[in-house]
């Protein structure tokens, strides 16, 4: 279901940026435009890989163009290449603070992959950039589906506590002991 609605946020997304906003057509080179333009068709003929090459081309020419690391973020995501995906969302995310659809993509992608915490932190700026009832509908509709994973799931660990005083004065005594002993040893 929220692929669905992921679905409808980009092509909202591809619609405002090629068709209605003339700030896109000011800000954003010719060239970049082009190859944005490209990579929509691509990515909307269920072509990722050569999605990620025009998304690509459109980023060289324009570094600073949000709308084309979201996409390519996403083309990457859907090439199974995860690094490069969370690298172009959270550098869209860093692009447009106030982009409901950088840190929703970004949130997505967080919890399928299982990484909850920062999932959570992104639909949280999600929400703050949220500006119609759709968007709001979006979010929701992510949050219930990642809950009831959570609900079903088998429990993960999280890394995010800090060791406490006590284990890091045994962990750096064993470690003591352990260069006293290769010490002696090698004497």
């Amino acid at each position: 279901m929220t692929d669905n609605y992921a679905m409808i946020l980009q092509q909202d997304l591809a619609h405002t940026c090629v068709a209605e906003d003339p700030n896109f057509r000011h800000a954003v080179p010719v060239q970049a435009r082009a190859h944005f333009q490209e990579g929509l068709e691509h990515f909307q003929a269920a072509d990722p890989a050569a999605a990620v090459a025009a998304f690509s081309r459109s980023i060289l020419h324009a570094p600073e163009f949000g709308e084309a690391h979201i996409f390519l973020g996403l083309a990457h995501a859907l090439t199974y290449n995860i690094y490069p995906a969370f690298d172009h969302l959270e550098k869209a995310a860093e692009l447009q603070p106030d982009s409901f659809a950088a840190h929703f993509t970004l949130a997505q992608l967080n919890f399928k992959l299982r990484i909850p915490q920062k999932g959570y932190d992104a639909a949280r700026h999600a929400l703050r950039c949220a500006t119609t009832l759709e968007q709001r509908a979006l979010l929701t509709q992510l949050l219930k589906e990642e809950r009831a994973r959570e609900r079903n799931g088998i429990a993960r660990p999280s890394f995010n506590k800090r060791f406490s005083r006590p284990a890091l004065i045994m962990a750096g005594s064993g470690l003591a002991a352990a260069i006293v002993a290769l010490i002696v040893h090698v004497h």
